[in-house]
């Protein structure tokens, strides 16, 4: 039975013992968070591995920032992709086209999560992109050295020419999530990420994903994980029969996956000598966030790839730039669905609420922006301002392609999207169908503004003939947004050009962000002098190159406030969220895991930072009592003000005793990623905690006055004496009851998991009500 004030119901009537008298000087010497020689240069934040000597300093300074190559201050992150070969006539990419000397990283897209829980590229064969193909040219000569072929054989080449850009491989991206495409070029709807689920395939994973850096000489793994969320239809349509049934439990195996991940590139770093990275690419969009807790695994990862773009497409007729920097406070998706005056008017489709979501739990230096070289867009748009913020519905609504529109179970039409000339890098349906979306490269848009087809067109079946209208350039100074409107079709075709990719970069330097992530580089242009004709380039990679050589070092502390020398071994976890939309109120069970030998006694203070994506508003369910403090205040129009709002919390009466936990609730309303800099003040002493894994601190127990003289008085009150009776109101039928109010009915006590009316309290895992026990 729970106790009041979230007792942990082990304790004892009486309590424990303690030390009598204590020590009142409280001359514990504390040990250090870490023994490794080189925690000096491991990360803030970055989980402390305590079984192996993890060499942070092949890859991190002594300040814990990355070391980075070409002059470069911040990260510029480019996605190489697999199929771009040219084998079917299309314009290829290469290994021998990226800018080696203007990036930090190149990721591999894709390799995938085969039948046997292994990351996989396919068995080799004399056609596998990954390590069979062979390419023409001189520049594209295999490295004889290694014994595969293909974009890795290619890549271990030019990594030995610039050994300091690190390569990583891809896991996963949209259509390699829940399968993977076979020899044969068909996709296999094996399962793929959502299948993960037991810890023996969750070792399995991690011991391919060592495998695979130490054979074809990456120095990462990058998951793009499209999507682990509880939300019902987020993700490749393909895949929705396989992953709706699973919702409830994707983001708890997500977390083990990740751990597990970690662990087993440390150890193996260890044994290698040679520091291993673990990065993602993280969605941006609040409506998928809502469904990912409080993105629990950031401490297992070196940095975040946010994907702020596919913002705004064509799976609605609601019509928005594809990766906005800023909110404008008139997203035509976010007011039609009463966004603006639930959330103090903060819009969250854009790059800065999405950046702020994830500053709340790591410091800015690892968060990477992302930016698309590559568009999405309408046809037929009414409305907007040369198409922005218009609407453009596809007229038969019967039409429309799997995972849009009505299929989506809500009200939203799908999109008219773009086709023919405006779509020239299109996918497919299962029916090998081209499905219109406006997708296209940044080069053939610059083409179509100066009014060319582009010699390339008839390669990806695209009409040849005279254009239809001009194409008209667009930025729109509050959002970045970068646009292409053709009057006459009424087309708007969204994507990042010099503007949104220069205020993107100044902003990165602003904010002390990490840097830029670019899906993909073969989008980014270049003018052939000769022809008049853009194609393949690195123009808007030199630019990043340009900005982020002369920038400061990024930020690499998760707090504004120097961090205590000393800490304490506290625990923060959360649990109990509510299933996809049923999230809101956001309103987890927060649980506090008192580590060290010392209670922390009643009247103690608990402080941490939360991101500003939320209100400062944060309710508290339990009798702890909190007091917040504002970091923003109002919309985010142009930007949100702030990083970090914070919060403190009193120990209730009772304490939290040694080797034991108290828990509260706790409610806020927009999407949060896990608090941070979390301080517990007892007396005039102030400490760090373990939750957070801070740099260079000893860890301690706390100096209570008096020393620990009685223990835990009174155990654990409640404890499993008494519990906390029937003393809340009995359930109304008809009373609304907001997340985390508490009644009594049939002689339980009930917790509402979210707002509810008109439903009987009964035992269920998902439902309303939480059983909280015979009172």
């Amino acid at each position: 039975m729970v106790g009041p004030c979230g007792a942990d119901p082990t304790g004892t009537t009486g309590g424990t013992t303690g030390t009598t008298g204590g020590d009142p000087t409280g001359a514990d010497p504390g040990t250090p968070i870490s023994t490794n020689p080189q925690e000096k240069c491991r990360p803030d934040g970055l989980a402390v591995n305590k079984t192996v000597d993890v060499p942070y300093c092949d890859v991190y300074d002594e300040a814990g920032r990355e070391k980075l190559p070409n002059g470069l201050d911040r990260r510029v992150i480019g996605y190489f992709t697999s199929w771009r070969t040219g084998t079917e006539g299309t314009p290829s990419y290469l290994a021998s086209d990226i800018p080696w000397t203007k990036l930090s990283h190149v990721n591999y897209a894709f390799a995938h999560v085969g039948p046997d829980s292994k990351i996989s590229v396919n068995a080799e064969s004399a056609t596998s992109e990954a390590t069979g193909l062979t390419f023409a040219g001189a520049e594209n000569a295999l490295d004889p050295t290694v014994p595969y072929k293909g974009h890795f054989n290619q890549l271990t080449k030019f990594k030995k020419q610039h050994p300091g850009v690190r390569t990583l491989v891809s896991v996963g991206g949209w259509a390699e999530t829940g399968g993977y495409f076979g020899v044969d070029g068909n996709r296999v709807a094996s399962g793929g990420f959502y299948t993960l689920d037991t810890q023996a395939e969750y070792d399995a994973f991690a011991a391919s994903a060592v495998a695979m850096v130490r054979t074809y000489g990456f120095d990462g793994i990058d998951i793009d994980y499209e999507y682990p969320t509880s939300n019902v239809k987020a993700g490749n349509p393909d895949d929705f029969a396989i992953a709706d049934a699973k919702r409830g439990q994707l983001w708890k195996n997500y977390e083990q996956l990740m751990k597990t991940t970690r662990e087993a590139l440390d150890k193996a770093a260890a044994q290698d000598g040679e520091y291993y990275m673990l990065t993602i690419a993280a969605p941006a969009s609040g409506w998928l966030l809502r469904g990912m807790e409080v993105f629990q695994i950031m401490p297992y990862l070196d940095y975040v790839n946010v994907m702020s773009y596919d913002l705004h497409g064509t799976w609605n007729d609601f019509v928005g730039g594809n990766g906005a920097l800023f909110d404008d406070g008139k997203d035509g998706e976010l007011a039609a669905a009463g966004v603006y005056g639930a959330y103090d008017g903060i819009g969250y489709l854009n790059a800065d609420w999405a950046a702020h979501y994830f500053r709340g739990a790591v410091q800015a230096g690892r968060i990477n922006i992302g930016v698309p070289f590559y568009t999405r867009g309408w046809a037929n748009v009414q409305g907007g301002t040369n198409g922005l913020w218009g609407k453009g519905a596809l007229p038969d609504q019967t039409k429309c392609p799997p995972g849009t529109g009505p299929s989506l179970g809500g009200t939203s039409k799908c999109g008219n999207g773009a086709g023919g000339i405006d779509n020239i890098w299109y996918d497919v349906d299962k029916a090998g169908q081209k499905i219109p979306a406006g997708g296209n490269p940044i080069w053939h848009m610059l083409n179509l503004q100066n009014g060319k087809v582009g010699s390339y067109a008839a390669s990806y079946g695209a009409p040849t003939g005279p254009l239809t209208g001009t194409y008209q350039h667009n930025f729109d100074p509050v959002t970045k947004t970068e646009w292409w409107w053709n009057a006459q079709t009424k087309s708007f075709i969204s994507g990042d050009s010099d503007q949104a990719i220069q205020a993107k970069a100044d902003y990165v330097v602003a904010g002390g962000y990490g840097g830029l992530m670019i899906w993909e580089l073969a989008g980014d242009y270049g003018l052939d002098a000769t022809s008049g004709e853009y194609g393949m380039g690195d123009s808007l990679v030199t630019r990043m190159h340009s900005t982020f050589s002369t920038a400061a070092p990024y930020g690499a502390a998760k707090s504004k406030t120097a961090t205590p020398a000393e800490a304490i071994d506290l625990g923060v976890s959360f649990s109990e969220f509510a299933l996809g939309d049923n999230n809101y109120p956001i309103n987890p069970r927060v649980t506090f895991s008192n580590r060290s030998t010392v209670a922390i006694p009643a009247g103690a203070t608990i402080s941490f930072d939360f991101a500003t994506t939320t209100s400062a508003t944060m309710g508290e369910q339990n009798g702890w009592g909190i007091t917040t403090v504002p970091g923003h205040s109002g919309n985010n129009v142009g930007g949100l003000k702030g990083d970090l709002h914070s919060a403190t919390l009193k120990v209730p009466s009772g304490g939290i005793p040694a080797g034991g936990s108290a828990y509260t609730k706790l409610s806020w309303r927009l999407p949060m990623a896990q608090v941070s800099n979390v301080r517990v003040t007892i007396g005039t002493t102030t400490y760090a905690t373990t939750y957070d894994h801070p740099r260079g601190v000893k860890v301690v127990n706390p100096v209570v006055s008096g020393g620990t003289t009685g223990g835990t008085p009174g155990g654990t009150p409640g404890g499993s004496t008494g519990g906390a009776g029937c003393t809340a109101a009995a359930w109304v039928s008809g009373t609304a009851y907001n997340g985390g109010a508490q009644v009594t009915h049939a002689g339980h006590r009930w917790s509402a998991r979210y707002w509810t009316q008109g439903n009987t309290p009964v035992a269920s895992d998902w439902g309303p009500w939480k059983d909280e026990g015979a009172c």
